[in-house]
């Protein structure tokens, strides 16, 4: 008999440690799989961690422990899920982060794979039926039993579904003269691209090529100016790799870039590519995981989730756009894959390299400091120039537009010049919808979500009124729900109210709209980026999903058309983000052999982000950021962690969260700061309170053993729920 320590799916502190169950079957059981159980009289999905084999009786052990032992129901596995490489992972991230083993678990596995019980319905391997000839004599066969016969082995196999007699298939194998065979089928449809030579390097690639080749450091920071040939590093990194006889895995921000990113690589390395990310369905998730398990891919390319592919031999993995906040998951496990691919590199040996035109301040500040190995392009490739830029000051009254209040004169003087032309543009809002904000002229009723209180966004193609935060929808109403009233206010505006206001102004332009709105459809970004770049559009439309790795030969004009888009919110990384976001969108034109323009609209022209976004000058920016957060004491000077309670009973969230605040503040003294409690923008949602604490740090040992003592003070508290965010990016 085995004795099996499982975790079970529920992803709660409270329940974050091994249960005991016997196993006495035939069906192989070892660590790392999944089996079915009873827990508190429900069928649920479990992990082993652990396995002994036990000579005495289920009676003597449970009168030895001094509690009852169950049995499992069934063993859902015929081998371990993850190999021992992954399975280390999943403990560091565990403790990196304080988050439940079986959350992490969880995050890297696919839905069919997954320790929950909906992975049970989840699709599984899916096979096609070929035939194949194995008697080729035709000796009492009919005319047309020997004209199937013959086609089948012209063709040495067939889809069987692809023969259109299947009366005389069915004969055909009753006599012995063909036969059924499976082949595992592939759900995903990858695009065929012919072979394509890599292109000539210029000099400083080839520097910085030669320099990570020569060190025998393991984390990089490949810091180029956009337009600067950072890809084509990649790829030919990733081809050294692939001819020492080991395995890359390509990390892109958004799923709107991993198309191109596909593309660059299926057009390097052909079939031997693999692709991961959240927008695959279930089916095409798990043929895409087998096919890199079995060794069958060995580029992976793919969104954050990626980083947890169980390809084996790694030893390369590439980080595009390192500071885009994408990277870190927003629900437990809080991981950033940044982190998850430095402790995947340390297990492996494999090297890691980020690369970014404005890198995050903590991965610049760590390569300042030879944490990271820091390597450059500071040129433009065939020294193309920056974009020339302006920024127009929109409180500027000789800046206006009498004919638009959301086009600056310079902004809408450089559009139709484009379109006589016939180049193309791209604008930039970092805001989807219509109308930011719906209210009643009348009684002055707000528009709310009924599930976490934020305003509703107004799309006007759908006629609906959305939540983007917990994605609530509901049709927009003609009267004002209080008083009745017909009169209406759309105020703020976004890309949709943009591509509304092109068409008026351009009505001969032909308009595109990229953001999370049109990305609902799994295959409509990567035809919009598509259609983009074969010139089916004059000008693209969006939030800062195009701001980022894309490469439009035509594009000589960025309008960023609110530049201000939370400057001033309330966190210290407000000035980072609008820094970031502006020099990516500007890096998007002027890229080939035609000259750049950028406009930023902007009511804070004096603003030192945008001053230095529109100079591409990172340098500058990066030292006056860092005197800001010295002042602050915020990353990179300092850790931060989040802690959160929640309840239905708002009382009791309140005075737990006090409590935890004087723990936290007898505990660490003067080794942090404790800020808070703290009400979170979003502090009611789906019938449970929030209260938060963040904490300032430089002692990580320290503070993770005080939050484990007050993870289990609360482990008991059922009506509180505590999540722990370690390097928060909003709090």
């Amino acid at each position: 008999m085995k004795l099996l320590e499982i975790l079970i799916e529920h992803a709660s502190h409270s329940l974050d440690r091994p249960f005991s169950y016997a196993y006495n079957g035939k069906k192989k059981v070892g660590v790392g799989f999944r089996v079915l159980i009873k827990f508190n009289s429900k069928e649920l999905v479990g992990y082993v961690i652990g396995v002994n084999e036990i000579s005495k009786t289920l009676e003597e052990i449970e009168e030895e422990l001094g509690f009852n032992i169950s049995y499992i129901e069934d063993v859902l596995d015929e081998k371990p899920l993850l190999n021992e490489e992954l399975f280390q992972l999943a403990d560091k991230i565990s403790q990196y982060y304080l988050a439940p083993k079986i959350s992490v678990l969880q995050t890297m596995l696919p839905p069919s794979l997954n320790v929950r019980r909906g992975s049970l319905k989840a699709p599984k391997i899916a096979y096609d039926k070929y035939l194949k000839v194995i008697d080729e004599n035709e000796d009492g066969l009919t005319g047309k039993q020997i004209e199937i016969l013959r086609l089948i082995k012209d063709s040495k196999e067939v889809l069987k579904r692809e023969i259109k007699s299947p009366s005389i298939v069915e004969k055909l194998i009753q006599y012995g003269k063909i036969e059924v065979f499976e082949r595992e089928k592939r759900r995903l449809n990858i695009p065929k691209y012919e072979i394509e030579q890599p292109k000539t390097l210029s000099e400083d690639q080839n520097k910085v090529i030669e320099e990570f080749n020569n060190s025998s450091d393991l984390i990089y920071l490949l810091q180029g100016v956009t337009g600067s040939g950072k890809s084509e590093v990649y790829l030919k990194l990733s081809e050294q790799v692939l001819a020492s006889g080991k395995s890359v895995i390509m990390l892109v921000p958004e799923i709107s870039l991993t198309p191109m990113m596909t593309r660059y690589f299926l057009k390097r390395f052909k079939d031997n590519v693999a692709i991961l990310h959240s927008e695959l369905t279930p089916a095409e998730k798990y043929d895409e995981y087998r096919k890199i398990a079995n060794g069958e891919a060995r580029i992976v390319v793919g969104a954050r989730s990626a980083i947890f592919a169980p390809i084996k031999n790694l030893g390369l993995i590439i980080m595009d756009e390192e500071h885009v906040e994408s990277y870190k998951q927003d629900v437990v496990p809080f991981y950033h894959a940044r982190e998850v691919a430095i402790f995947r590199s340390q297990l492996t040996g494999a090297k890691f390299l980020m690369g970014s035109a404005t890198p995050s301040l903590e991965s610049r500040a760590r390569a300042q400091k030879g944490v990271y190995h820091l390597l450059r392009l500071d040129k433009r490739i065939n020294n193309q120039p920056l974009p020339k830029t302006t920024i127009v000051n929109m409180l500027d009254y000789h800046n206006i537009d009498r004919n638009s209040y959301i086009f600056s004169l310079k902004l809408r003087k450089s559009i139709e010049k484009v379109l006589e032309n016939n180049e193309q543009a791209i604008l930039l809002i970092n805001r989807r919808g219509f109308s930011t904000h719906m209210s009643c002229r009348s009684c002055g009723h707000v528009f709310k979500c009924p599930t976490c209180g934020i305003a509703l966004t107004y799309h006007k193609s759908e006629g609906l009124l959305k939540c983007h935060h917990c994605d609530y929808v509901e049709v927009m109403k003609e009267n004002c729900p209080e008083c009745g009233s017909k009169y209406l206010m759309k105020t703020g505006f976004g890309t949709e109210r943009i591509e509304d206001e092109v068409h008026r102004l351009f009505p001969q332009a032909r308009t595109l709209r990229l953001d999370s709105d049109s990305a609902r459809i799994r295959t409509k970004v990567s035809k919009i980026v598509t259609a983009f770049e074969n010139k089916e559009a004059d000008i693209l439309i969006g939030t800062q999903m195009i701001a980022k790795g894309h490469d439009f030969s035509d594009v000589t004009l960025v309008g960023i058309v609110l530049a201000d888009i939370g400057l001033n919110m309330p966190n210290y990384r407000s000035s980072e983000r609008a820094f970031q976001l502006i020099t990516q969108a500007v890096g998007r034109c002027g890229r080939q052999d035609k000259k750049g323009e950028a406009i930023i609209q902007t009511y804070a022209p004096d603003h030192y982000a945008i001053t230095m976004a529109a100079r591409q000058d990172y340098e500058v920016f990066y030292k006056k950021e860092m005197g800001m957060r010295k002042l602050q004491f915020y990353p990179p000077y300092s850790f931060l962690c989040s802690l959160t309670l929640s309840g239905k009973n708002e009382d009791k969230v309140i005075e737990a969260i006090y409590q935890v605040v004087s723990e936290l503040s007898e505990e660490l003294k003067d080794n942090a700061q404790v800020l808070g409690p703290i009400t979170p923008y979003i502090a009611f949602e789906k019938d449970v309170h929030k209260r938060s604490i963040l904490i300032k740090y430089r002692d990580e040992e320290l503070i993770k053993n005080v939050i484990k003592k007050i993870i289990d003070k609360l482990k008991n508290k059922t009506i509180i729920s505590i999540t722990v965010n370690i390097d928060p990016y909003n709090f």
